[in-house]
C-alpha cells in the first residue's frame, strides 16, 4: 500500500498499550471519517470516552472528514500533574 492511498494512525499513552501498537497505515477510502480509521483498526466501533481526536497534529472531532496522507492520533485522557507546594 503506498503512503500516498493510506492513513496514518498513532496511538499515544495507554491506548497504545491497550491495543499493542503505537503506528500503523491504513488503506484510505473516499468518505472515511476519523471515526472510520479508529473502528477500522481497533474493531471498536466507538471512541472510548474523553479521548481526543487529531488530524493533521490539529484537534478535530470524530466525524471529521479524512484525505488520503492524513496523519490520524487518538489521545487518552489527561489531567496535570500534581501541584507541589
Amino acid at each position: 500500500m503506498s503512503l500516498s492511498s493510506s492513513v496514518t494512525l498513532k496511538l499515544f499513552a495507554s491506548l497504545a498499550e491497550t491495543h499493542g501498537w503505537r503506528e500503523r497505515n491504513l488503506a484510505f477510502n473516499d468518505e472515511m471519517r476519523v471515526i472510520d480509521c479508529w473502528a477500522a483498526a481497533t474493531g471498536l466501533e466507538t471512541l472510548p470516552p474523553r479521548v481526543l481526536c487529531a488530524r493533521n497534529m490539529a484537534y478535530c472531532d470524530a466525524g471529521t472528514l479524512v484525505a488520503a496522507g492524513d496523519e490520524i492520533a487518538f489521545f487518552p485522557p489527561v489531567t496535570g500533574g500534581a501541584h507541589a507546594g
